[in-house]
């Protein structure tokens, strides 16, 4: 028989690095995005939908993602150390 609550805690273990995952790439991109609108980025000078082409590369996505999983890892492991 399968045990329902090691089911769950997998499940909630899954749930909760995908949200975290998820928020360190929406942090990630929100960096990107401000730093366009500065006043050294061509945010200014250039429309909303050239930024938006300008910050969603393949390079950025992929550092996105290694650094999601990176941090997820750490904070994992601080969790479980504190």
């Amino acid at each position: 028989m399968i045990n329902n609550k090691s089911k769950e805690s997998s499940f909630t273990r899954i749930l909760r690095g995908l949200i975290e995952t998820g928020f360190i790439i929406f942090l990630f991109y929100s960096n990107l995005l401000m730093g366009e609108f500065d006043r050294t980025g061509n945010g200014q000078r250039k429309s909303f939908i050239w930024v938006l082409g300008d910050i969603f590369t393949t390079a950025n996505f992929a550092i996105a993602i290694i650094a999601a999983i990176a941090g997820y890892f750490v904070f994992e492991f601080l969790r479980k150390k504190i």
